[in-house]
Protein backbone atom coordinates (compact mmCIF):
# COMPACT_ATOMS: atom_id res chain seq x y z
CA UNK A 1 0.00 0.00 0.00
CA UNK A 2 1.19 3.52 -0.70
CA UNK A 3 2.19 5.65 2.28
CA UNK A 4 -0.48 8.19 1.33
CA UNK A 5 -3.28 5.64 1.61
CA UNK A 6 -1.86 4.32 4.88
CA UNK A 7 -1.61 7.70 6.58
CA UNK A 8 -4.99 8.85 5.29
CA UNK A 9 -6.52 5.66 6.72
CA UNK A 10 -4.76 6.28 10.02
CA UNK A 11 -6.09 9.84 10.01
CA UNK A 12 -9.65 8.58 9.50
CA UNK A 13 -9.14 6.09 12.34
CA UNK A 14 -7.80 8.82 14.64
CA UNK A 15 -10.79 11.07 13.90
CA UNK A 16 -13.15 8.17 14.67
CA UNK A 17 -11.32 7.58 17.96
CA UNK A 18 -11.76 11.22 18.95
CA UNK A 19 -15.44 11.24 17.97
CA UNK A 20 -15.90 7.97 19.84
CA UNK A 21 -14.43 9.34 23.07
CA UNK A 22 -16.53 12.48 22.73
CA UNK A 23 -19.73 10.45 22.36
CA UNK A 24 -18.80 8.16 25.25
CA UNK A 25 -19.06 11.10 27.65
CA UNK A 26 -22.88 11.01 27.56
CA UNK A 27 -25.17 8.01 28.17
CA UNK A 28 -27.42 8.90 25.23
CA UNK A 29 -24.56 8.79 22.70
CA UNK A 30 -22.34 6.17 24.38
CA UNK A 31 -23.42 3.32 22.09
CA UNK A 32 -22.63 5.43 19.01
CA UNK A 33 -19.27 6.36 20.52
CA UNK A 34 -18.45 2.71 21.07
CA UNK A 35 -19.32 1.87 17.47
CA UNK A 36 -17.30 4.75 16.03
CA UNK A 37 -14.26 3.74 18.07
CA UNK A 38 -14.65 0.10 17.00
CA UNK A 39 -14.83 1.08 13.33
CA UNK A 40 -11.74 3.23 13.75
CA UNK A 41 -9.83 0.35 15.34
CA UNK A 42 -10.96 -2.04 12.58
CA UNK A 43 -9.62 0.36 9.93
CA UNK A 44 -6.33 0.73 11.82
CA UNK A 45 -5.86 -3.04 12.23
CA UNK A 46 -6.71 -3.91 8.61
CA UNK A 47 -4.45 -1.19 7.15
CA UNK A 48 -1.58 -2.16 9.46
CA UNK A 49 -1.83 -5.84 8.46
CA UNK A 50 -1.86 -4.96 4.76
CA UNK A 51 1.02 -2.52 5.19
CA UNK A 52 3.29 -5.10 6.87
CA UNK A 53 3.06 -7.53 3.91
CA UNK A 54 2.31 -10.44 6.20
CA UNK A 55 2.90 -13.76 4.44
CA UNK A 56 0.99 -16.03 6.79
CA UNK A 57 -2.22 -15.18 8.62
CA UNK A 58 -2.78 -18.49 10.45
CA UNK A 59 -1.73 -17.24 13.91
CA UNK A 60 -3.51 -13.91 13.39
CA UNK A 61 -6.76 -15.63 12.42
CA UNK A 62 -6.42 -18.03 15.36
CA UNK A 63 -5.95 -15.07 17.70
CA UNK A 64 -8.97 -13.27 16.24
CA UNK A 65 -11.18 -16.34 16.66
CA UNK A 66 -9.99 -17.09 20.19
CA UNK A 67 -10.04 -13.49 21.39
CA UNK A 68 -13.33 -12.71 19.70
CA UNK A 69 -14.92 -15.80 21.20
CA UNK A 70 -13.73 -14.93 24.70
CA UNK A 71 -14.90 -11.34 24.28
CA UNK A 72 -18.33 -12.39 23.03
CA UNK A 73 -18.68 -14.86 25.91
CA UNK A 74 -17.75 -12.20 28.48
CA UNK A 75 -20.09 -9.64 26.91
CA UNK A 76 -23.04 -12.03 27.17
CA UNK A 77 -22.33 -13.60 30.57
CA UNK A 78 -20.67 -11.00 32.81
CA UNK A 79 -23.25 -9.33 35.05
CA UNK A 80 -23.41 -5.55 35.27
CA UNK A 81 -22.50 -5.89 38.95
CA UNK A 82 -19.22 -7.48 37.85
CA UNK A 83 -18.42 -4.83 35.25
CA UNK A 84 -15.82 -2.98 37.42
CA UNK A 85 -13.65 -6.06 37.87
CA UNK A 86 -13.97 -6.90 34.17
CA UNK A 87 -12.78 -3.39 33.27
CA UNK A 88 -9.87 -3.81 35.69
CA UNK A 89 -8.96 -7.14 34.08
CA UNK A 90 -9.15 -5.69 30.55
CA UNK A 91 -6.89 -2.83 31.62
CA UNK A 92 -4.41 -5.47 32.75
CA UNK A 93 -4.63 -7.28 29.41
CA UNK A 94 -3.94 -3.99 27.63
CA UNK A 95 -0.83 -3.39 29.71
CA UNK A 96 0.24 -7.00 29.24
CA UNK A 97 -0.14 -6.76 25.45
CA UNK A 98 2.16 -3.72 25.36
CA UNK A 99 4.63 -5.51 27.66
CA UNK A 100 4.86 -8.50 25.30
CA UNK A 101 5.21 -6.27 22.24
CA UNK A 102 8.30 -4.81 23.92
CA UNK A 103 9.64 -8.23 24.91
CA UNK A 104 9.05 -9.57 21.39
CA UNK A 105 11.20 -6.74 20.08
CA UNK A 106 13.93 -7.72 22.57
CA UNK A 107 13.81 -11.37 21.46
CA UNK A 108 13.71 -10.58 17.72
CA UNK A 109 17.30 -10.62 16.37
CA UNK A 110 16.38 -8.49 13.34
CA UNK A 111 14.25 -5.94 15.21
CA UNK A 112 15.04 -2.26 14.78
CA UNK A 113 17.59 -0.89 17.22
CA UNK A 114 18.59 2.57 18.31
CA UNK A 115 18.23 4.79 21.31
CA UNK A 116 14.57 5.68 20.59
CA UNK A 117 13.57 2.02 20.20
CA UNK A 118 15.59 0.92 23.25
CA UNK A 119 14.21 3.72 25.41
CA UNK A 120 10.67 2.98 24.22
CA UNK A 121 11.14 -0.69 25.10
CA UNK A 122 12.21 0.17 28.65
CA UNK A 123 9.36 2.61 29.24
CA UNK A 124 6.80 0.21 27.73
CA UNK A 125 7.99 -2.65 29.94
CA UNK A 126 7.88 -0.49 33.06
CA UNK A 127 4.39 0.93 32.48
CA UNK A 128 2.96 -2.24 30.91
CA UNK A 129 4.09 -4.51 33.74
CA UNK A 130 2.86 -2.08 36.40
CA UNK A 131 -0.52 -1.96 34.64
CA UNK A 132 -0.65 -5.75 34.34
CA UNK A 133 0.06 -6.60 37.98
CA UNK A 134 -1.76 -3.58 39.43
CA UNK A 135 -4.89 -4.30 37.41
CA UNK A 136 -5.03 -7.91 38.54
CA UNK A 137 -4.72 -6.82 42.17
CA UNK A 138 -7.63 -4.43 41.56
CA UNK A 139 -9.56 -7.30 39.96
CA UNK A 140 -8.85 -9.56 42.95
CA UNK A 141 -10.04 -6.87 45.37
CA UNK A 142 -13.24 -6.18 43.44
CA UNK A 143 -13.93 -9.90 42.97
CA UNK A 144 -13.30 -10.34 46.72
CA UNK A 145 -10.58 -12.91 46.08
CA UNK A 146 -8.54 -10.82 48.52
CA UNK A 147 -9.68 -8.21 51.03
CA UNK A 148 -11.05 -5.03 49.48
CA UNK A 149 -9.73 -3.06 52.44
CA UNK A 150 -6.33 -1.34 52.30
CA UNK A 151 -3.60 -3.96 52.71
CA UNK A 152 -0.68 -2.42 54.53
CA UNK A 153 2.76 -2.72 52.92
CA UNK A 154 5.60 -1.87 55.36
CA UNK A 155 7.42 1.27 54.27
CA UNK A 156 5.08 1.60 51.31
CA UNK A 157 6.02 5.15 50.29
CA UNK A 158 9.76 4.51 50.49
CA UNK A 159 9.41 1.15 48.76
CA UNK A 160 7.43 2.68 45.88
CA UNK A 161 9.99 5.42 45.45
CA UNK A 162 12.87 2.95 45.55
CA UNK A 163 11.24 0.67 42.98
CA UNK A 164 10.62 3.59 40.62
CA UNK A 165 14.26 4.69 40.89
CA UNK A 166 15.52 1.13 40.35
CA UNK A 167 13.22 0.80 37.34
CA UNK A 168 14.53 4.00 35.79
CA UNK A 169 18.12 2.92 36.46
CA UNK A 170 17.48 -0.42 34.74
CA UNK A 171 16.00 1.41 31.72
CA UNK A 172 19.14 3.55 31.52
CA UNK A 173 21.38 0.47 31.78
CA UNK A 174 19.41 -1.36 29.07
CA UNK A 175 19.72 1.62 26.72
CA UNK A 176 23.46 2.03 27.31
CA UNK A 177 24.06 -1.72 27.11
CA UNK A 178 21.93 -2.97 24.20
CA UNK A 179 21.80 -6.73 23.94
CA UNK A 180 22.11 -7.28 27.70
CA UNK A 181 18.75 -8.94 28.29
CA UNK A 182 19.44 -9.39 32.01
CA UNK A 183 18.57 -5.74 32.63
CA UNK A 184 15.28 -6.22 30.76
CA UNK A 185 14.25 -9.23 32.82
CA UNK A 186 15.17 -7.43 36.04
CA UNK A 187 13.07 -4.47 34.88
CA UNK A 188 10.06 -6.76 34.32
CA UNK A 189 10.39 -8.16 37.86
CA UNK A 190 10.74 -4.70 39.44
CA UNK A 191 7.77 -3.30 37.47
CA UNK A 192 5.51 -6.24 38.39
CA UNK A 193 6.40 -5.78 42.06
CA UNK A 194 5.78 -2.03 41.79
CA UNK A 195 2.29 -2.66 40.41
CA UNK A 196 1.51 -4.96 43.34
CA UNK A 197 2.67 -2.59 46.08
CA UNK A 198 0.99 0.39 44.41
CA UNK A 199 -2.50 -1.13 44.43
CA UNK A 200 -2.50 -3.38 47.51
CA UNK A 201 -2.71 -0.43 49.99
CA UNK A 202 -5.63 1.16 48.11
CA UNK A 203 -9.07 0.52 49.59
CA UNK A 204 -12.41 -0.11 47.91
CA UNK A 205 -13.51 3.52 48.33
CA UNK A 206 -10.78 4.60 45.91
CA UNK A 207 -11.42 1.93 43.27
CA UNK A 208 -13.08 4.36 40.79
CA UNK A 209 -9.87 6.40 40.81
CA UNK A 210 -7.64 3.33 40.52
CA UNK A 211 -9.57 1.91 37.55
CA UNK A 212 -9.41 5.26 35.72
CA UNK A 213 -5.68 5.57 36.44
CA UNK A 214 -4.87 2.01 35.33
CA UNK A 215 -6.85 2.65 32.15
CA UNK A 216 -4.63 5.66 31.55
CA UNK A 217 -1.51 3.55 32.18
CA UNK A 218 -2.63 0.99 29.60
CA UNK A 219 -3.04 3.77 27.04
CA UNK A 220 0.39 5.24 27.77
CA UNK A 221 1.96 1.77 27.46
CA UNK A 222 0.24 1.32 24.09
CA UNK A 223 1.56 4.70 22.90
CA UNK A 224 5.15 3.86 23.83
CA UNK A 225 4.71 0.45 22.16
CA UNK A 226 3.80 2.41 19.02
CA UNK A 227 7.25 3.99 19.05
CA UNK A 228 8.81 0.51 19.19
CA UNK A 229 6.93 -0.73 16.13
CA UNK A 230 6.86 2.64 14.37
CA UNK A 231 3.07 2.52 14.18
CA UNK A 232 1.52 5.99 14.04
CA UNK A 233 -2.05 5.00 14.81
CA UNK A 234 -0.98 3.05 17.91
CA UNK A 235 0.81 6.15 19.21
CA UNK A 236 -2.30 8.26 18.55
CA UNK A 237 -4.82 5.83 20.05
CA UNK A 238 -2.63 5.14 23.09
CA UNK A 239 -2.12 8.85 23.68
CA UNK A 240 -5.88 9.46 23.50
CA UNK A 241 -6.60 6.71 26.02
CA UNK A 242 -3.79 7.86 28.28
CA UNK A 243 -4.86 11.50 28.23
CA UNK A 244 -8.57 10.79 28.68
CA UNK A 245 -7.78 8.39 31.52
CA UNK A 246 -5.72 11.02 33.32
CA UNK A 247 -8.51 13.58 32.90
CA UNK A 248 -11.06 11.10 34.25
CA UNK A 249 -8.74 10.29 37.17
CA UNK A 250 -8.57 13.99 38.04
CA UNK A 251 -12.37 14.26 37.86
CA UNK A 252 -12.71 11.27 40.20
CA UNK A 253 -10.22 12.74 42.68
CA UNK A 254 -12.10 16.04 42.66
CA UNK A 255 -15.41 14.24 43.22
CA UNK A 256 -13.92 12.54 46.28
CA UNK A 257 -11.96 15.56 47.53
CA UNK A 258 -8.82 13.43 47.37
CA UNK A 259 -5.39 14.10 45.95
CA UNK A 260 -3.91 11.54 43.58
CA UNK A 261 -0.79 11.00 45.77
CA UNK A 262 -3.05 10.19 48.74
CA UNK A 263 -4.98 7.68 46.67
CA UNK A 264 -1.78 6.04 45.40
CA UNK A 265 -0.34 5.77 48.89
CA UNK A 266 -3.60 4.69 50.51
CA UNK A 267 -3.87 7.76 52.73
CA UNK A 268 -7.26 9.05 53.86
CA UNK A 269 -7.63 12.67 54.91
CA UNK A 270 -6.61 13.34 58.49
CA UNK A 271 -9.48 13.09 60.88
CA UNK A 272 -10.06 14.36 64.38
CA UNK A 273 -11.52 12.43 67.28
CA UNK A 274 -12.93 8.93 66.90
CA UNK A 275 -16.53 9.00 65.68
CA UNK A 276 -18.90 6.91 67.80
CA UNK A 277 -21.67 5.34 65.70
CA UNK A 278 -23.74 4.47 68.79
CA UNK A 279 -23.76 8.10 69.85
CA UNK A 280 -24.99 9.18 66.40
CA UNK A 281 -27.67 6.52 66.02
CA UNK A 282 -28.85 5.79 69.59
CA UNK A 283 -32.62 6.26 69.79
CA UNK A 284 -32.67 8.45 66.67
CA UNK A 285 -33.08 5.95 63.82
CA UNK A 286 -36.65 5.44 62.58
CA UNK A 287 -37.42 2.17 60.83
CA UNK A 288 -40.28 2.00 58.34
CA UNK A 289 -42.08 -0.53 56.14
CA UNK A 290 -42.94 -0.74 52.43
CA UNK A 291 -46.62 -0.11 53.22
CA UNK A 292 -45.85 3.06 55.19
CA UNK A 293 -43.50 4.42 52.52
CA UNK A 294 -46.05 3.45 49.85
CA UNK A 295 -48.71 5.54 51.58
CA UNK A 296 -46.36 8.52 51.57
CA UNK A 297 -45.58 8.04 47.88
CA UNK A 298 -49.28 8.15 46.98
CA UNK A 299 -49.25 11.93 47.34
CA UNK A 300 -45.67 12.57 46.20
CA UNK A 301 -45.26 14.83 43.18
CA UNK A 302 -41.45 14.86 42.93
CA UNK A 303 -39.25 11.86 43.77
CA UNK A 304 -35.49 11.58 43.37
CA UNK A 305 -33.95 8.10 43.37
CA UNK A 306 -30.34 7.87 44.54
CA UNK A 307 -28.60 4.65 43.39
CA UNK A 308 -25.46 3.27 45.03
CA UNK A 309 -23.33 0.16 45.05
CA UNK A 310 -25.91 -1.63 47.19
CA UNK A 311 -28.35 -1.33 44.27
CA UNK A 312 -25.77 -3.03 42.05
CA UNK A 313 -25.15 -5.83 44.53
CA UNK A 314 -28.89 -6.47 44.93
CA UNK A 315 -29.35 -6.23 41.13
CA UNK A 316 -32.30 -3.97 41.85
CA UNK A 317 -32.07 -1.77 38.75
CA UNK A 318 -35.06 -3.36 37.01
CA UNK A 319 -37.14 -3.23 40.20
CA UNK A 320 -36.30 0.45 40.55
CA UNK A 321 -37.31 1.09 36.96
CA UNK A 322 -40.68 -0.59 37.60
CA UNK A 323 -41.21 1.53 40.72
CA UNK A 324 -40.51 4.67 38.70
CA UNK A 325 -42.96 3.55 36.01
CA UNK A 326 -45.71 3.13 38.60
CA UNK A 327 -44.95 6.55 40.10
CA UNK A 328 -44.94 8.22 36.69
CA UNK A 329 -48.30 6.65 35.86
CA UNK A 330 -49.63 8.50 38.92
CA UNK A 331 -48.27 11.81 37.57
CA UNK A 332 -45.13 11.88 39.72
CA UNK A 333 -41.93 13.46 38.39
CA UNK A 334 -39.07 10.93 38.88
CA UNK A 335 -35.37 11.64 38.49
CA UNK A 336 -32.17 9.79 39.34
CA UNK A 337 -29.30 11.52 41.16
CA UNK A 338 -25.94 10.31 39.83
CA UNK A 339 -22.81 10.86 41.92
CA UNK A 340 -19.54 10.57 39.93
CA UNK A 341 -18.06 7.92 42.25
CA UNK A 342 -21.19 5.98 43.21
CA UNK A 343 -20.38 2.31 42.69
CA UNK A 344 -16.95 0.93 41.92
CA UNK A 345 -16.06 2.49 38.60
CA UNK A 346 -16.76 5.75 36.76
CA UNK A 347 -20.24 5.65 35.25
CA UNK A 348 -21.20 2.46 37.10
CA UNK A 349 -24.71 3.71 37.97
CA UNK A 350 -25.30 5.02 34.45
CA UNK A 351 -24.49 1.60 33.02
CA UNK A 352 -26.75 -0.23 35.48
CA UNK A 353 -29.71 2.06 34.92
CA UNK A 354 -29.22 2.06 31.16
CA UNK A 355 -29.48 -1.74 31.27
CA UNK A 356 -32.91 -1.29 32.88
CA UNK A 357 -33.83 1.16 30.06
CA UNK A 358 -34.11 4.17 32.32
CA UNK A 359 -34.55 7.24 30.06
CA UNK A 360 -31.27 9.13 29.72
CA UNK A 361 -32.87 12.49 30.48
CA UNK A 362 -33.82 11.24 33.94
CA UNK A 363 -30.18 10.62 34.89
CA UNK A 364 -29.06 13.89 36.45
CA UNK A 365 -25.49 14.64 37.54
CA UNK A 366 -24.70 15.79 41.07
CA UNK A 367 -24.19 19.51 40.44
CA UNK A 368 -27.48 19.77 38.57
CA UNK A 369 -29.60 17.63 40.90
CA UNK A 370 -28.43 19.03 44.25
CA UNK A 371 -30.50 22.26 44.07
CA UNK A 372 -33.59 20.15 43.28
CA UNK A 373 -33.60 18.12 46.50
CA UNK A 374 -35.27 20.96 48.43
CA UNK A 375 -38.27 20.73 46.10
CA UNK A 376 -38.44 16.92 46.26
CA UNK A 377 -41.20 15.28 48.28
CA UNK A 378 -39.04 12.20 48.76
CA UNK A 379 -35.51 11.04 48.10
CA UNK A 380 -35.14 7.25 47.94
CA UNK A 381 -31.54 6.20 48.65
CA UNK A 382 -30.77 2.63 47.56
CA UNK A 383 -27.47 1.28 48.78
CA UNK A 384 -25.61 4.61 48.68
CA UNK A 385 -23.69 5.59 51.79
CA UNK A 386 -20.59 7.78 51.67
CA UNK A 387 -21.90 9.87 48.75
CA UNK A 388 -24.87 10.95 50.91
CA UNK A 389 -23.03 11.38 54.24
CA UNK A 390 -23.60 14.90 55.68
CA UNK A 391 -20.26 14.63 57.52
CA UNK A 392 -18.59 15.58 54.26
CA UNK A 393 -20.41 18.91 54.43
CA UNK A 394 -20.69 19.60 58.16
CA UNK A 395 -17.97 17.83 60.17
CA UNK A 396 -14.50 19.32 59.74
CA UNK A 397 -13.06 16.50 61.83
CA UNK A 398 -14.32 13.86 59.42
CA UNK A 399 -11.89 12.12 57.04
CA UNK A 400 -14.33 12.77 54.16
CA UNK A 401 -14.88 16.46 54.97
CA UNK A 402 -15.00 18.50 51.76
CA UNK A 403 -16.02 15.61 49.52
CA UNK A 404 -18.92 16.74 47.30
CA UNK A 405 -22.05 14.76 48.19
CA UNK A 406 -25.67 14.46 47.12
CA UNK A 407 -27.75 16.69 49.39
CA UNK A 408 -30.46 14.10 49.94
CA UNK A 409 -31.11 15.33 53.50
CA UNK A 410 -32.63 18.51 52.01
CA UNK A 411 -35.64 16.55 50.66
CA UNK A 412 -38.88 16.64 52.67
CA UNK A 413 -38.55 12.92 53.38
CA UNK A 414 -35.58 10.62 52.91
CA UNK A 415 -36.08 6.86 52.67
CA UNK A 416 -32.87 4.84 52.94
CA UNK A 417 -33.04 1.26 51.64
CA UNK A 418 -30.24 -0.66 53.31
CA UNK A 419 -29.61 -4.03 54.94
CA UNK A 420 -28.26 -2.48 58.14
CA UNK A 421 -26.57 0.58 59.62
CA UNK A 422 -23.15 -0.70 58.52
CA UNK A 423 -20.75 1.98 57.21
CA UNK A 424 -19.69 2.48 53.60
CA UNK A 425 -16.21 2.15 52.11
CA UNK A 426 -14.91 5.05 54.21
CA UNK A 427 -15.83 3.15 57.40
CA UNK A 428 -17.82 6.06 58.85
CA UNK A 429 -21.30 6.22 60.39
CA UNK A 430 -23.82 8.24 58.41
CA UNK A 431 -25.76 10.89 60.40
CA UNK A 432 -28.30 10.94 57.56
CA UNK A 433 -29.84 7.77 59.00
CA UNK A 434 -30.64 9.60 62.26
CA UNK A 435 -32.14 12.74 60.70
CA UNK A 436 -35.69 13.70 61.70
CA UNK A 437 -36.86 13.48 58.08
CA UNK A 438 -35.16 10.10 57.43
CA UNK A 439 -36.77 6.65 57.42
CA UNK A 440 -34.84 3.38 57.21
CA UNK A 441 -36.28 0.62 55.06
CA UNK A 442 -34.15 -2.33 56.17
CA UNK A 443 -33.70 -5.38 53.95
CA UNK A 444 -32.47 -6.56 50.58
CA UNK A 445 -32.58 -3.68 48.11
CA UNK A 446 -34.41 -5.53 45.36
CA UNK A 447 -37.00 -7.11 47.67
CA UNK A 448 -37.66 -3.81 49.44
CA UNK A 449 -38.31 -2.00 46.15
CA UNK A 450 -40.47 -4.84 44.82
CA UNK A 451 -42.55 -4.76 48.02
CA UNK A 452 -42.81 -0.97 47.82
CA UNK A 453 -44.02 -1.17 44.21
CA UNK A 454 -46.56 -3.85 45.14
CA UNK A 455 -47.86 -1.64 47.95
CA UNK A 456 -48.35 1.25 45.50
CA UNK A 457 -50.15 -0.97 43.00
CA UNK A 458 -52.49 -2.30 45.71
CA UNK A 459 -53.32 1.24 46.80
CA UNK A 460 -54.05 2.18 43.18
CA UNK A 461 -56.30 -0.86 42.71
CA UNK A 462 -58.19 -0.05 45.87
Amino acid sequence: MSSTVIYLSYLVAAVLFILGIKNLTKPRTAVLGNRLSSIGMLIAVVVTLLDQNILSYEWIIAGLVLGGGIGAFMARTVQMTSMPQMVAMLNGFGGGASLFVALANVWDPVASAGIVADLSIGITILIGAVTLSGSFVAFAKLQELISGKPISVPGNTLLNGALVLVGLALIALSVTNPGETGYIYALVAVAVLLGLVLVLPIGGADMPVVIALLNSYSGIAAATAGFISGNTVLIISGSLVGASGLILTQIMCKAMNRSLPNVLFGVMAEGGETIDADEIYAGKVTASSPDEVGMMLETAERVIIVPGYGLAMAQAQHAVRELATVLEARGCDVKYAIHPVAGRMPGHMNVLLAEAEVPYEQLVEMDEINPQFEQADMAIVIGANDVTNPMAREDKGSPIYGMPILNVDKAKTVVVVKRSLSPGFAGLPNPLFAKDNALMLFGDGKKAIVDLTASLKEAEAA
